[in-house]
C-alpha cells in the first residue's frame, strides 16, 4: 500500500466498506491517521461499524465526493485509491482536490483504468460499461495532463496487468498504476 510509513496522514478515495484503510491504518500505526471518504451513507456506515468490531482507531470516514473533498488543505501526506477515478465524470476535479489536501511532499499511489486508444462514443455511453470501470478511461495523455494540470510531478504510471477490449473490436483498457507528486 503505497510504501505507507508510520506517522503518515492517508486519505483513501472511494473507501467503501475500509478494508484498504484499515491495511493502510495496520501500516501507519497508532501514531499515523487513515481517513476514507465516499460518497455513499451505507458504505460510510458499514465503515464504521467494521472499525469498531475491528477496534481500529487511527482511522475516520467521511461521507463525501472526490470533486469536492471535506478536508482541509494540505491535510494529508498520502492518497491512495483503488479504481475510483475512473467512475468520476470530472477527474480533473477529483486531481484538483486530491492535489489541494496533500501535505507539501505529498503523494499520491493510486490503481485505475486506462484506455490504450480512444474510446467509441457507444462506449461512453453504455451503462454497464460504466459499471464495469471501462466507459470512464481516458487515454494516458489525457490522464497525463489532468494530473500536471493539478499541479503533481514525477509522474509515473505502470500497467498493472493484461489489457482487455472494451468491446467487439474496440480500444482494449488495462489496469494502471499512478504514482504523482506534489513539491516540497
Amino acid at each position: 500500500l503505497a510504501g505507507l510509513q508510520p506517522g503518515e496522514r492517508v486519505l483513501d478515495l472511494g473507501s467503501g466498506g475500509g478494508i484498504d484503510c484499515f491495511l493502510a491504518a495496520r501500516q501507519v500505526g497508532p501514531e499515523g491517521h487513515v481517513t476514507g471518504l465516499d460518497m455513499t451513507p451505507d458504505m460510510i456506515a458499514l465503515a464504521r461499524k467494521n472499525a469498531a468490531n475491528m477496534g481500529i482507531g487511527n482511522v475516520e470516514f467521511v461521507q463525501g465526493e472526490l470533486e469536492s473533498m471535506p478536508l482541509p488543505d494540505e491535510s494529508v501526506d498520502v492518497v491512495i485509491s483503488n479504481c475510483v477515478v475512473v467512475l468520476s465524470p470530472d477527474k480533473s476535479a477529483v486531481f484538483q482536490e486530491a492535489y489541494r489536501v496533500l501535505a507539501p511532499g505529498g503523494r499520491m499511489h493510486i490503481s485505475d483504468m486506462m484506455a490504450l486508444g480512444p474510446v467509441p462514443q457507444e462506449v461512453r455511453d453504455d451503462p454497464e460499461k460504466w459499471a464495469a470501470c471501462i466507459a470512464g478511461a481516458d487515454e494516458q495523455g489525457e490522464y497525463v495532463g489532468r494530473l500536471e494540470a493539478a499541479g503533481f510531478e514525477a509522474i509515473e504510471m505502470a500497467q498493472e496487468g493484461p489489457a482487455r477490449p472494451m468491446g467487439e473490436g474496440t480500444t482494449e483498457v488495462a489496469s494502471v498504476k499512478v504514482v504523482a507528486y506534489k513539491a516540497a
